[in-house]
């Protein structure tokens, strides 16, 4: 079963179909449920933490759910853990997006704006460019388009990057350290790509269980 933390943010419903159709394609027997109950997504083979709009408010959501501890707590219970766009950058320490805000803290690094001069938010799709391989990447040429959609940039530590994509600067847009892993791009609107991002994801789930 993959659980998807719901924290009252608005993408929540277009992952879940996202999700639905990855394992219809990969012809699993999984489930995935939407949820806010600690104890669903602690019991859960695999935890997606979704997040659009801005980094405040996804998480005072999160806290003001309680759900803060409990995304942490999966992460150290080795369960993995795919955070989404806002969700990726939620998993690092610190974000300068309108103030300061304290992330999870599950991977070391801060979120930080483009470069002055780039058209902001980047929309649209653009290329990963892979750094080295991993499960969740299987099956993707380098090279690959995704859609993207945000403001800011998750700066982080090397050895946590598994692809980088260019907008101005080379950022890191999907990470990994342990069971967790994250991805800045949408992957409900990122057509083939996504989805198997998503499938190897559930993949990960199963032989983690």
């Amino acid at each position: 079963m993959i659980a998807i933390v719901d924290y009252n943010i608005g993408n929540v419903r277009s992952v879940q179909k996202a999700v639905e159709r990855a394992i219809a394609e990969a012809e699993s027997d999984q489930q995935v449920i939407l949820t806010s109950d600690p104890r669903m997504i602690l019991g859960a083979d695999g935890v997606i933490l979704p997040g659009v709009g801005a980094f405040g408010a996804c998480i005072t959501n999160l806290q003001e759910a309680h759900l803060s501890s409990i995304v942490r707590e999966v992460a150290i219970e080795g369960i993995p853990l795919l955070g989404i766009c806002v969700g990726m950058q939620m998993l690092f320490e610190f974000s300068e997006e309108m103030g300061e805000w304290r992330g999870l803290g599950l991977l070391a690094g801060r979120v930080r704006r483009f470069e002055s001069g780039l058209r902001v938010p980047q929309i649209g799709w653009n290329q990963l460019h892979f750094v080295r391989p991993d499960p969740l990447l299987a099956g993707l040429e380098d090279g690959s388009y995704a859609y993207f959609v945000h403001s800011y940039y998750c700066d982080a530590q090397p050895e946590d990057v598994l692809a980088t994509t260019e907008y101005g600067i080379d950022y890191a847009s999907v990470v990994q350290r342990g069971k967790i892993w994250g991805i800045q791009c949408h992957p409900e609107k990122s057509q083939n790509v996504g989805l198997r991002i998503l499938r190897n994801f559930l993949h990960i789930c199963v032989e983690s269980s």
